[in-house]
């Protein structure tokens, strides 16, 4: 998961391994700063700031309002980065007992506090007016310069920020603060006493507060539906419609494909290379050996252990990752390391200006990232072939005989497993359909056509029809995860929106890249890390939506048909199907 730093009054909400913590993007500004010039942001272009070769023109010498708006949004990124480093050590670190915790996390929440009162500040809207009014002067006669171009997507990210954080009365976002402690603690307790119906008012609240607050973003563009409002907060330029649309591909072609797998499931792959007794400190040392060789740089950032993995960028030139680990088997603690890694590696290729020009495009992006990393090398038959022997040489001992080969190792770790009821514990085969039982739900409950106190039936029905599973009780189903007690909705497809676009850069990064397979087994990394930050990386927010830069980058639009046929050429020959 990704950590960042827009909502550090919170608790802070961590959704497990392998998953991005829901505050992640909220309407408040994160890395809205600047110690650099515009011409120093102009590495990459998005079509709107497709310009000439030769930046002509600095834009904050010839605007003082611009000038002075960066000035302020460079102190708003310097509370930030406090947090963060605060945050950091209150995760890693520091004493877990009440107390301690207690104390930072009103230290968290007094620098939140400041951040967003300077984020509001009236003059910051009177700032963005001004320098818009200057910029537009110049592009009358400019309209082509680089410089200029990338002010104006600049001047776009923060105006929309500035109107999404000032449109909330103190009053809701109040509520809201409360809303998320207090439901967040039902939840808790509901999931706890197996009782839905115990947790079903305060749902209610969540979703009716969520509503709220869409309808003051959407203003009066009622051509908006609400819910995909509350999925731009997330997955920016990406309606509910175009969701609807790549989702029901994936549905109709992995429903029957999954029941044909299962079918043949006395076909499946021995696990014994996943248990065992594995000393801890020898998979920190192999997790470190792979994760900087695939390009985790460790000069800036370094590699903890937690409760939960996550990544957190305390700034552009200190990235941070954890793992945890687990005596009786390696795989969650590698794949995990991986997995943060790859949104690590993100954070650290993004641009430097310190802008939320330079901050990732969406969740779903994000998520491409480190499933890019995870699934398409690390679950990969090639990198086996290169990770064994390191794997052999950390494990191998006189108590604990690791000799699997590399196709034992790649064979266990693509296992499916066909009654697993958890999302977070999901096998990438079956985990899209968790992810669309859930969006289907909320985008239901938001349009009015489902009752909170109806999500159970739904849900059970849902899992037996998808997934053909029982649910034996609420705890293993609708009460399993922590987003919808803290208003995180609309979070969810990103995580299947993520999986999409990683098969899709995979295959196209094949395409560059024609002998990727063995470049992984000989553990060269490098040229695929540069395509992925030439592709994605350097582009920031640039482009207005994950569409939008696939189009760009690689020639089209999301795309699930790379997804379908990853899992199929994978699967197939796994399972033997014929």
């Amino acid at each position: 998961m990704i950590l960042s730093f827009k909502k550090f009054a919170r608790a802070s909400l961590i959704l497990s391994a392998r998953h991005v913590l829901i505050s992640a993007f909220v309407t408040q500004r994160s890395f809205v700063a600047s110690t650099a010039t515009t011409a120093q942001m102009t590495a990459t272009a998005t079509p709107d700031c497709a310009a000439a070769a030769t930046t002509t023109i600095n834009f904050e010498e010839h605007s003082k309002s611009y000038n002075d708006l960066l000035e302020r949004l460079r102190e708003i990124t310097h509370l930030n980065h406090a947090s963060a480093v605060l945050n950091y050590d209150r995760q890693v670190f520091m004493p877990q007992s009440d107390k301690p915790q207690s104390s930072r996390g009103k230290q968290l929440a007094v620098l939140a506090t400041i951040a967003h009162q300077k984020s509001t500040d009236p003059i910051i809207g009177k700032l963005i007016e001004e320098a818009t009014a200057d910029l537009n002067e110049l592009l009358k006669t400019s309209a082509d310069d680089e410089a200029l171009l990338t002010a104006k997507r600049v001047l776009e990210l923060e105006k929309d920020t500035y109107i999404k954080s000032t449109c909330i009365p103190n009053e809701l976002a109040a509520r809201k603060a409360s809303l998320e402690a207090s439901a967040n603690h039902e939840w808790v307790k509901a999931r706890q006493a197996n009782d839905f119906a115990a947790f079903a008012p305060a749902l209610k609240d969540c979703f009716d507060c969520a509503k709220e607050i869409a309808e003051l973003q959407r203003g009066e563009n009622t051509d908006v539906s609400l819910y995909s409002q509350m999925l731009d907060q997330f997955e920016m330029g990406m309606a509910s419609s175009r969701i609807d649309e790549l989702f029901e591909k994936v549905q109709s072609t992995l429903v029957p494909f999954i029941a044909q797998i299962r079918a043949v499931k006395c076909n499946a792959p021995s696990l014994d290379a996943l248990s065992g007794k594995f000393n801890i400190d020898a998979q920190k040392d192999a997790c470190q050996k792979i994760v900087t060789a695939i390009g985790f740089d460790e000069g800036h950032g370094r590699i903890d252990v937690s409760v939960h993995p996550f990544t957190m960028s305390l700034s552009g030139a200190d990235v941070r990752i954890t793992s945890r680990f687990s005596d009786d088997e390696w795989y969650q603690g590698l794949m995990g390391t991986i997995h943060e890694g790859g949104h690590a590696m993100y954070e650290q290729n993004l641009g430097d200006s310190e802008l939320s020009l330079d901050s990732a495009l969406s969740m779903g992006v994000h998520e491409s990232q480190s499933l890019f990393w995870e699934r398409h090398i690390g679950k990969s038959r090639a990198f086996y072939e290169w990770a064994q022997p390191i794997l052999v040489e950390a494990f191998n001992t006189d108590d604990n005989k690791f000799e699997h080969s590399a196709e034992e190792l790649y064979a266990a770790v693509n296992a499916v497993d066909f009654n697993n009821l958890i999302r977070v514990e999901a096998d990438e085969l079956t985990y899209p359909l968790h992810v669309i039982l859930r969006y289907n739900i909320e985008r239901d409950v938001v349009a009015g056509k489902l009752d909170v106190a109806d999500i159970p039936a739904r849900w059970n029905a849902d899992m037996k029809s998808l997934l053909d599973i029982d649910v034996p009780d609420d705890t293993t189903g609708c009460l399993q995860d922590i987003h919808w007690s803290c208003l995180a909705i609309g979070y969810f497809p990103t995580y299947l929106l993520g999986s999409m676009m990683a098969a899709q850069l995979a295959h196209y990064c094949k395409v560059a890249i024609p002998d990727m397979d063995d470049k992984i087994k000989a553990g060269e990394f490098d040229e695929i890390r540069n395509w992925l930050t030439e592709r994605v990386h350097t582009h920031g927010k640039r482009y207005k939506s994950l569409d939008d830069l696939l189009l760009a980058e690689v020639g089209e639009e999301l795309n699930p048909q790379y997804f379908l046929d990853y899992l199929k050429e994978k699967y197939v020959p796994l399972y033997k199907v014929e």
